[in-house]
């Protein structure tokens, strides 16, 4: 395992990582470990959600969808 030295955090930020570490229950090490590893593999979100949904199901020719009629909106509640 790889030791990280990172010189000269602001106090701030310090602080910041403190309270982070105990709301999670953690030790400071560990959460600084756990932010590296969400940060290093994380998946990146598709730019456009669309063409993502798109590109998933094009492979299988598409999802075709029922579209049910649309009804009229009910009433709303009453307060009386």
């Amino acid at each position: 395992m790889t030791d990280l030295v990172i010189p000269d955090l602001d106090e701030a930020l310090t602080e910041g990582l403190k309270s982070r570490a105990q709301r999670n229950g953690r030790t400071v090490q560990e959460e600084v470990r756990e932010i590296i590893r969400d940060a290093v593999f994380e998946e990146p979100l598709p730019e456009n959600l669309g063409r993502a949904i798109h590109e998933r199901f094009k492979a299988i020719g598409g999802v075709d969808l029922e579209i049910p009629p649309r009804g009229s909106q009910r009433d709303g509640p009453h307060f009386d």
